[in-house]
């Protein structure tokens, strides 16, 4: 890894059993020096990005509160399927859940839960692994070649775990139905007695991006509700991607840096400056000969 790539893995070491992380630990996790250590914790700590506190130890910095402020208003993702959740979750009265991903897990990114009666594991920022729920086979299955390999050659023994294949090509196959069926029911897989019903989204490059996913109660859910439920799953993930194709009204450009202001003359220098081209000057213009 890049030192950039280095530094930045040292917030890896943040997870939910963690309420601190110390000099000794990021020495171990990138093998690298107590002088290497420091400079990277003091490159985070004036970022904003972590914060030291008593005892050497570091913990997350506001600047991630910040940044989390700046998602929730402008994360093209969530703002699709903001107003789609609400409708349908009111119309229904059934809990949903927005998903995202990055490398082999995803993630809750937002909720709307109107049934408060439910309680799920599944939090807004809580990563899961990639095989397991309607949370996530649904974005496995529309994954590229390319990232299913790598996935099937790192996590093979989750993938057979998971009920997913026990080689390269019933994975594949496995996959190839669930891309087919278009919405997928999880009976228990991640928290026991509720049903996922969950759908991907797609962008206007039509790559998977994440999945929109009903939760609720297997032993309330009959036949009839579960099929409903499938097909507004469906359609509500599809109005979401379209939301996602739309552009904002008004939405700023991005990448476009404002030009660099033209340094103020003082006022002294200004009257100077027009005093002068006001008084004639008492040299003779120069010719050529």
């Amino acid at each position: 890894m890049s030192s950039p790539d280095r530094m930045l893995s040292i917030l890896d070491l943040f997870r939910d059993d963690t309420t601190a992380v110390f000099q000794e630990a990021v020495m171990a996790h990138l093998e690298c020096s107590r002088a290497t250590a420091y400079r990277y914790l003091k490159s985070l700590t004036e970022s904003g990005l972590l914060t030291p506190t008593a005892g050497g130890a570091y913990v997350l910095g506001s600047r991630i509160i910040e940044l989390d402020r700046h998602l929730r208003q402008h994360d093209p993702l969530m703002r699709a399927a903001r107003d789609v959740m609400r409708a349908i979750g009111d119309e229904l009265h059934a809990n949903l859940m927005l998903c995202s991903y990055y490398g082999d897990k995803v993630m809750c990114v937002d909720r709307y839960w109107p049934d408060t009666s439910i309680e799920s594991s599944y939090a807004r920022g809580r990563p899961f692994p990639m095989f397991r729920g309607a949370t996530a086979k649904p974005i496995l299955a529309n994954l590229p070649p390319y990232q299913l390999r790598n996935l099937m050659l790192w996590h093979a023994d989750e993938i057979r775990s998971a009920g997913l294949g026990e080689n390269w090509d019933q994975f594949r196959a496995n996959l190839k139905r669930l891309r087919a069926a278009g919405a997928y029911v999880s009976h228990g897989e991640v928290d026991r007695g509720l049903l996922g019903i969950g759908t991907a989204i797609f962008s206007p490059e039509q790559k998977v991006v994440g999945s929109l996913v009903f939760i609720t109660s297997e032993a309330r859910t009959p036949p009839e509700r579960l099929a409903l439920l499938q097909a507004r799953i469906q359609s509500a993930a599809k109005q979401v991607s379209q939301n996602l194709h739309a552009p904002r009204a008004n939405a700023p450009a991005i990448g476009i840096l404002p030009s660099r202001p033209r340094r103020l003359k003082s006022p002294t220098s200004t009257v100077a400056a027009d005093a002068a081209v006001a008084r004639p000057s008492k040299r003779p213009s120069s010719r050529r000969r």
